[in-house]
C-alpha cells in the first residue's frame, strides 16, 4: 500500500491531467468517435508508462531485480516513438498502421538491449550506461516529431492560431528528447507529466480551433471570416472568391456524399495553394473566400494560378475571381464585390464554353 501511495503522491498532477483529459474527451461533441477512441488510448498509454517509470526508478533506488529494471527501461525508451506514432495516426487520419513500423523496430532493438546492452546496460553496481546505439531512441523519436510538425503544418490554414499549438506540442515532445541529456534521470520523473500536459493543451487548442472551422472541409468558417476581416483590415490587400462549378449536377448524380467529396477535394486544393498571410474560408455551400494580407498583385495572380492548376488535376472545376487594392482606398466590401463579379464572369464563361447549364 505504501508503494501505491507513493506512486499517487509523486504522480498526482499527472493523474489529475489525465482525468481531465478523459472527462473532456467523453463529453466533447466536436470530434468523431474514432478520434476520441484513439485519444483515449493515448491517455491510457501515458498512465501505464508513468507506472512503468515509477517502478523502474523504485528498483533503481533499491538496486534490485536488474533484469526487470532493464525490461522497464526498454518500455520507457520505446514509449515516446509509439506515442508520437499514435499522435500522427490520430491527427492525420489518412495514415495507416504502417506508421508504427519504425517504433516497432526500435522496440525490438530495445528488447534485445536487455540481453546485449546495445542501447543501454547496467554494470555490476547497477549503474546505468548507454550502449553503442544509446541515442537511437532519441533519433527515432526526433524523426517522428519532425514528421508530426510537417504534417500538422501542412494540414493547417497557416495561421498563427494553428501554428502556435503545433509548435507547443512539438516543443514539449522535443524537450523529452533533449532534457534527459541535461538533467539526467531527474527529468524522467516528470516526463509523463510533460507528455500529458502537451497532449491536453493541444487538445484544448484543437477544440477552440474547431469552433472556427468548417466541419466538412477543415477550412475556416463564416464566423472566422467576419472576425478576421475586422482584424487589422488595413493589412488586407486582396480578396479571392471561389465557387465550385456543377455542384448541383454532382449532387443529383451521386448524392450529397459525392457533393461532400467534391467540396472536400476543392478545399484540399485551396489549402495546398496557400502561402504566408493567406487564409481560406468556406462561407457557405460551395462558396469560398481567401483573404490575402500585405500581398502584391503578382502574389494574388500566382495564388489563383496555383488553385487552377491543382483543381485541373481533379474531376471537378471551379470559378475564381479576385479584388485587389494597392493604395488602400478600396474597402474590403468593395474588393469582395469586385472579386465576386469577376468570379461570376469566370463562371459564365465556363458554362458557355462547356455547354453545361448547372
Amino acid at each position: 500500500m505504501k508503494i501505491i501511495g507513493d506512486y499517487f503522491l509523486q504522480n498526482w498532477g499527472l493523474i489529475l491531467i489525465l482525468l481531465a483529459f478523459t472527462i473532456t474527451l467523453k463529453t466533447t461533441v466536436f470530434l468523431d468517435r474514432r478520434t476520441i477512441r484513439r485519444m483515449l488510448i493515448l491517455d491510457a498509454a501515458v498512465f501505464l508508462l508513468s507506472v512503468a517509470v515509477y517502478v523502474e526508478f523504485l528498483l533503481a533506488d533499491l538496486k534490485t531485480l536488474p533484469v526487470l529494471r532493464m525490461a522497464l527501461m526498454a518500455v520507457r525508451y520505446s514509449a515516446t516513438p509509439f506515442i508520437l506514432a499514435h499522435v500522427i495516426y490520430t491527427m492525420a487520419k489518412k495514415f495507416r498502421p504502417f506508421i508504427y513500423i519504425p517504433a516497432a523496430v526500435l522496440a525490438l532493438v530495445d528488447v534485445l538491449s536487455v540481453f546485449t546492452g546495445i542501447v543501454f546496460t547496467l554494470d555490476e553496481n547497477q549503474e546505468f550506461h548507454r550502449g553503442p546505439l544509446g541515442v537511437l531512441p532519441f533519433v527515432v523519436a526526433g524523426l517522428y516529431c519532425t514528421f508530426l510538425i510537417y504534417i500538422l503544418i501542412k494540414r493547417s490554414n497557416k495561421q498563427a492560431i494553428e501554428i502556435v499549438p503545433i509548435v507547443f506540442l512539438c516543443f514539449a515532445f522535443l524537450s523529452g528528447l533533449t532534457l534527459p541529456f541535461v538533467f539526467g534521470k531527474d527529468y524522467s520523473h516528470i516526463f509523463c507529466t510533460t507528455i500529458a500536459v502537451a497532449l491536453f493543451v493541444y487538445y484544448v487548442f484543437l477544440i477552440l480551433q474547431l469552433t472556427k472551422k468548417d466541419a466538412l472541409t477543415g477550412l475556416l468558417n463564416r464566423q472566422a471570416f467576419y472576425a478576421d476581416s475586422a482584424r487589422n483590415p488595413e493589412d488586407i490587400t486582396a480578396v479571392v472568391s471561389i465557387d465550385m462549378n456543377g455542384l448541383k449536377t454532382v449532387n443529383d448524380r451521386g448524392g450529397h456524399t459525392a457533393g461532400d467529396e467534391a467540396l472536400t477535394t476543392l478545399a484540399v486544393c485551396i489549402i495546398r495553394a496557400l502561402r504566408r498571410r493567406q487564409s481560406a474560408y468556406r462561407i457557405g455551400g460551395d462558396e469560398f473566400i481567401i483573404l490575402c494580407r500585405k500581398a502584391g498583385k503578382d502574389e494574388v495572380s500566382e495564388l489563383v494560378e496555383r488553385i487552377r492548376n491543382a483543381v485541373s488535376g481533379t474531376d471537378f472545376s471551379c470559378s475564381i475571381g479576385y479584388g485587389f487594392r494597392a493604395d488602400g482606398e478600396k474597402t474590403i466590401d468593395k474588393m469582395l464585390k469586385e472579386s465576386d463579379e469577376r468570379m461570376y464572369e469566370d463562371k459564365e464563361a465556363y458554362y458557355k464554353t462547356s455547354g453545361k447549364t448547372t
